[in-house]
């Protein structure tokens, strides 16, 4: 199911045809495929060079990690996450290494590696869903995740699947047309409240 976005200016078509489905095939990802994501998050840009971004990834090929990192979403995401063969938390780092202060560009720089491996996805005819919806001391406490970092989000990483494996709610809620603000709500210029001239 494609749903490009009704972009008001041109876009890269790769921008255009990224959407976030819940709807997910069960077939693994083949590996290579899989390690291209993190090479492109491995890209992204990020304050000082410092790279604060952390993934835990669990696949269905090891169970117990996926039902670990599983059983830390909400309910309402793991009635159609569970179809997706991959799971990847993304976890920020919250101190620059070499000076121990805080980094508070850690969710920001995180947050570009994601959107580089959720594009790079796109790219391989994969679907990345993120999710906010988890447990975040559940998924520290579980996924051993020390101190200092950050758990930030959950991706459902797989290929696209047919709908009729959704809840109705879902498969209504997935066949709406994607919708954004218009850019005058929210781009100002040079000062709060004046619009974009």
């Amino acid at each position: 199911m494609d749903k490009p976005a009704d972009t008001e200016y041109p876009i890269h078509d790769l921008l255009r045809q990224r959407w976030s489905p819940r709807a997910f095939d069960e077939r693994p990802i083949e590996p290579e495929k899989l390690r291209s994501l993190f090479e492109a998050a491995r890209w992204a840009p990020s304050s000082n060079n410092e790279q604060p971004w952390r993934f835990l990834v669990a696949t269905k090929e090891h169970k117990t990690d996926y039902d670990r990192l599983f059983n830390c979403l909400v309910e309402g995401n793991q009635k159609w996450a569970y179809r997706a063969p991959v799971l990847i938390l993304s976890v920020a780092s919250l101190n620059f290494e070499d000076e121990a202060k805080p980094n508070r560009h850690a969710f920001h720089d995180t947050g570009m590696a994601v959107e580089n491996l959720v594009l790079q996805a796109t790219a391989l005819g994969l679907a990345a869903h993120q999710m906010a919806g988890f447990d975040v001391e559940k998924a520290r406490a579980d996924l051993k995740i020390p101190s200092g970092y950050e758990p930030v989000a959950v991706v459902a990483v797989g290929y696209q699947g047919d709908l009729v494996a959704l809840p109705d709610r879902l498969r209504e809620r997935e066949q709406q047309p994607r919708s954004r603000q218009p850019i005058s709500e929210w781009t100002f210029s040079g000062q709060w409240g004046t619009p974009l001239r």
